[in-house]
C-alpha cells in the first residue's frame, strides 16, 4: 500500500515554520515527513537553513502519530558519527518508534565548511560506511571505542537511547550509492523513479525492506505560476549529473543555474493545480516499487499545498 509523506524543506523555511508545517500536515492526513539537513540552502534566494537536530525536538512536540525521518543527514565530515548516534538517539526517544535516520555521502555545499578536504564518492562510501557501523555500535550501549580508517572514537557511551532503536535508512541516486544501501542499510531513499537504482539495492540485501521516493511539485493557482515559482526558489531542479554533490557553495549553484529555464523545471517538477498532474508524478514511483512516497512542495504556499493535497491526492491513496 502507498503511503503518503511530507517533505520539510529546512533550506525555504525558518524553523517555527517547519514545525508548524509538520503539524499541518499530520493533521492533513500525510503519515510521514523526511527534514533536509543543510548549512546552506541551494540558493540564496531560498534564505534559511536551521539546525535541524534543534527543529526535530519541537516537531517532537508539535506532533503525535506522524513517522518523521532526516532526508538526510550525512555523519561523515562535517558531524562526527558520534555525535549523529546520540542526537539520533536522542530524538527517537522523544519520538517513540515514530523517527527514523536516514544519511548520505552528502554534499560538498555543506561538508566543506570545516575545512576539510571533499574526497571523491568511492572515499565518502567508505567513510559513510563506517560511520554507520560507529551509530550502530554505539546504540548498543555501554562504553565504546573505535579506531577506523577514518574515525576514532575513545571511551564513548550514549546514555539516552529509545526502546525501539530507529531504523538507518540510505540515500542514493545512483547504483554504487544504491550498493551500499543495500548491503548495509534498513531501506532506500531517493529522488529518481530509477529502476537501476532499485534493483541494485533489492540486490544486495532483504528485498522486502522500506523504500522512499520523493516527487517534487509546485502547488499554485495554474501551471505557468507554478513553474515561475520553481525556476525562481529551485533552479537546481534543473540541473543534472552531479553538480549537486560537487559545488560548494549558493553563489555557485546560482551562477550553474543562470541557463536552466522553465522548459527544464517542468521535466522534473509536477507544476500547477491539476490533480492528474499531481497523481502521474507520484505514479511513476509507484511504478517501479516504491511505496513510501513523500512530496516536496516548492516554494512557500504551503497552506495551499497542504490543502490541495488532502482535498484531491491524499484520499487516492486512503
Amino acid at each position: 500500500m502507498t503511503k503518503m509523506g511530507y517533505a520539510l524543506s529546512s533550506e525555504e523555511h525558518v524553523p517555527q515554520k517547519l514545525i508548524q508545517n509538520a503539524k499541518q500536515a499530520e493533521q492533513a492526513g500525510f503519515t510521514f515527513a523526511l527534514i533536509s539537513d543543510h548549512y546552506h540552502p541551494w540558493i540564496d534566494k531560498q534564505g534559511e537553513s536551521p539546525y535541524v537536530w534543534s527543529v526535530l525536538g519541537g516537531i517532537a512536540q508539535a506532533t503525535t502519530t506522524l513517522q518523521v525521518g532526516t532526508g538526510v543527514t550525512c555523519p561523515i565530515i562535517r558531524i562526527h558519527p558520534a555525535i549523529i548516534a546520540q542526537a539520533a538517539a536522542t530524538v527517537a526517544s522523544m519520538m517513540p518508534g515514530r523517527f527514523f535516520l536516514g544519511v548520505g555521502t552528502g554534499e560538498n555545499l555543506n561538508e566543506h565548511i570545516t575545512g576539510e578536504k571533499w574526497p571523491i564518492f568511492d572515499t565518502r562510501a567508505e567513510m559513510l560506511e563506517e560511520a554507520v557501523e560507529i551509530i550502530r555500535l554505539l546504540w548498543q550501549g555501554g562504553s565504546q571505542s573505535w579506531d577506523g580508517m577514518y574515525y576514532t572514537v575513545e571511551n564513548a557511551q550514549v546514555y539516552t537511547l529509545p526502546d525501539e532503536l530507529p531504523p538507518i535508512m540510505l540515500a542514493a541516486s545512483g547504483e554504487k550509492a544504491a550498493e551500499l544501501a543495500g548491503r548495509i542499510g534498513d531501506g532506500l531513499i531517493t529522488t529518481a523513479p530509477d529502476k537501476e537504482v532499485i534493483e541494485a539495492f533489492k540486490k544486495n540485501g532483504s528485498s522486502d525492506r522500506s523504500m522512499y521516493g520523493q516527487v517534487s511539485v509546485c502547488w499554485a493557482k495554474d501551471e505557468e505560476t507554478g513553474l515561475n515559482t520553481a525556476l525562481e526558489w529551485w533552479p537546481t531542479a534543473g540541473l543534472s549529473g552531479e553538480l549537486n554533490q560537487e559545488l560548494p557553495t549558493p553563489a555557485h549553484f546560482k551562477q550553474a543555474t543562470q541557463t536552466v529555464r522553465k522548459e527544464d523545471i517542468a521535466k522534473t517538477v509536477a507544476c500547477g493545480n491539476d490533480p492528474q498532474k499531481h497523481l502521474e508524478a507520484i505514479q511513476k514511483f509507484v511504478d517501479v516499487g516504491i511505496e513510501n512516497i513523500y512530496i516536496h512542495q516548492i516554494g512557500p504556499d504551503q497552506d495551499g499545498f497542504l490543502e490541495f493535497y488532502q482535498k484531491h491526492i491524499l484520499p487516492e491513496f486512503q
